[in-house]
Parts: structure tokens; C-alpha cells; sequence
């Protein structure tokens, strides 16, 4: 028998709630990476890490808000605690690959393909893993087509959002391709969603694992109060509050700073000069011995 599924349960309130912790983890994560791509101070191992877990969080919360709203009439829905963990602990690790390869290795068009595709496989194995660590009476069954086209969504929004990170500058622009890519992690999983139909086996259900409301209150403990954590952090930093979007490159002076700078004044004229001026004279010329007589200094 087939199940009847309701990924929508709780309306609107799960996906839009699923769709801002995606926006907000991907605003950190990019931060952080172009911290990184564009500035050489600060500690980068330190802020391409904490890139990574901002955006594997974001992804990982946004899938499991979106879970709270899936349910299947005909049968209650289990999670296998330890697996549901272990998926935001690939999310992190997959993401953190390709977000230090791009901090490492620059912004090149094939480092961008490789990074973004190992992160984006890594955005769709979180996605799989956490539907793998459902439990129910039941078997889940995938349309390869639309599985396919889950991955690939998240390939070229895993790309587009490292290429976001080394290329644009300033909090507008940063804002925008974090809700591009808001959009993008949530079409990937909705995509995937599609993919999946419910065969249920007439064996009752188990009693095993975590309800899906038992689980969003350690959610929000737990990644959310990080992600807050994470905000104040790129909040205070001297770059972010300066605004300085369009400042030091790789440590050296903005355009700005080098057009007022001591190198931009005009060179004074040597004292000696003024003096050749005065006296109608090269600089370099000896003057005349002032103890020397008259016939000396002047020829007959």
C-alpha cells in the first residue's frame, strides 16, 4: 500500500522559517569566505571553519524545520537520533572541503567547479542521510529522474555561491546571493522531496527513535544558538563594521588610502634649487670665495 504524504502540515510556517535559517547560514558562510579571499588579516583556518559549520548548519537546520511539516497519514514517522547527528557532521565536514579549497586556492574557474562540487555533493549526501535516519512502517522509494535533478540543483547553487563569495563585495550584494542561495537550498530539497513515494508494510509501527517535534527543540538549541553565536562574531568584526567592502586587498592599501597618502603629494623642490634660482646659477656650482680680492673674483 501506498502512503499518503503531507510535506506541508504546518503550512507555510515550516518553509519559511526553513528558508531564512538557510539564508542566514549561507550570509555567514560567505562572509566568512570572502574574509578570507580578500583580506590576509585574521587567523583564515580559523574563519574558513567557521564558514563551513555556519553553512552546514544553515543547510542541515533548514532540512529538518522542513521535516517537522512532513508527515505520512497512514503512519507515525520515527528519527534515528545518532544518524540524524551524523548528518550535520558530514554537512560540516563536505562543506568545510570545499570552502578551504577556494579560501586556499583562489578563486580560479576550476578551483571554483571542484570546490563547488564537492560542496554541493555534500549538501545533497546531508539531504539523503537525513531521510535515510527515518524511521516508519514502511520502505521509501526515490524517482531517479527528479533525485538527479535534486543533485544538480545543489551542484550549481554550491557553485554559484562560492563564486558569490570571491567575487562580489559589499553587504548589498552579499545579501542578495545569500537569498539566491536560500532559494537554491531550499529547491533542492523540495526537488528531492518530490523524488519520494511511501510503500508501507503491514507489520505495526516501531516505537524507535524521535518524533520529528521531539527533535526540533534540541534543533534550536543546538545549531540555531550556534548560528547567533556566529552573527555576533561576523557582526564584530573591525572589517565588517567599517564597511571597508572596497579596502585593503590582500593587505595592501585601498585606492582611496593611496590617493590621500604621503606618496600622492607632490615632491617638495630641493633648498638647493631655490638658491641656484636665486642666483642664476646651477645648484651644483661652487660659490665664490667671499675672502677673495676683487681682481680674483672679477676678470679685467
Amino acid at each position: 500500500m501506498n502512503g499518503t504524504i503531507d510535506g506541508f502540515s504546518y503550512g507555510a510556517v515550516t518553509p519559511v522559517a526553513g528558508y531564512l535559517m538557510a539564508v542566514l547560514g549561507s550570509a555567514l558562510g560567505l562572509r566568512c569566505v570572502a574574509r578570507c579571499v580578500h583580506y590576509q588579516q585574521g587567523w583564515k583556518p580559523g574563519w574558513l571553519a567557521l564558514g563551513a559549520a555556519c553553512i552546514g548548519c544553515g543547510i542541515w537546520t533548514m532540512h529538518f524545520i522542513a521535516m517537522t511539516g512532513f508527515q505520512i497519514e497512514e503512519a507515525p514517522i520515527r528519527y534515528d537520533v545518532a544518524v540524524t547527528v551524523l548528518s550535520l557532521a558530514v554537512a560540516i565536514v563536505v562543506v568545510g572541503i570545499g570552502v578551504f579549497i577556494v579560501g586556499y586556492r583562489g578563486a580560479g574557474v576550476v578551483t571554483l567547479v571542484s570546490a563547488g562540487a564537492i560542496t554541493g555533493l555534500g549538501v545533497a549526501a546531508m539531504h539523503y542521510l537525513g531521510m535515510y535516519a527515518m524511521h516508519l512502517p514502511g520502505s521509501l522509494r526515490y524517482d531517479p529522474f527528479i533525485v538527479a535533478l535534486s543533485v544538480a540543483i545543489a551542484l550549481g547553487a554550491a557553485i554559484a555561491a562560492l563564486w558569490a563569495a570571491v567575487s562580489i563585495r559589499g553587504f548589498a550584494s552579499s545579501l542578495g546571493a545569500s537569498l539566491v542561495m536560500g532559494v537554491a537550498i531550499s529547491g533542492m530539497h523540495y526537488t528531492g522531496m518530490a523524488a519520494v513515494s511511501v510503500h508501507l508494510h503491514n507489520a505495526p509501527a516501531t516505537g524507535d527513535g524521535a518524533t520529528p517535534v521531539s527533535l526540533l527543540l534540541p534543533m534550536l538549541l543546538g545549531p540555531v544558538v550556534f548560528l547567533i553565536l556566529a552573527t555576533a562574531i561576523v557582526v564584530m568584526d573591525p572589517l565588517f563594521v567599517a564597511g571597508d567592502t572596497d579596502g585593503r586587498r590582500n593587505g595592501s592599501p585601498s585606492a582611496a588610502s593611496r590617493g590621500r597618502g604621503p606618496e600622492s603629494a607632490p615632491a617638495r623642490p630641493r633648498a638647493g634649487a631655490h638658491r641656484a634660482e636665486r642666483d642664476n646659477r646651477p645648484a651644483w656650482s661652487p660659490r665664490p670665495d667671499r675672502n677673495a680680492t676683487h681682481d680674483q673674483r672679477a676678470p679685467r
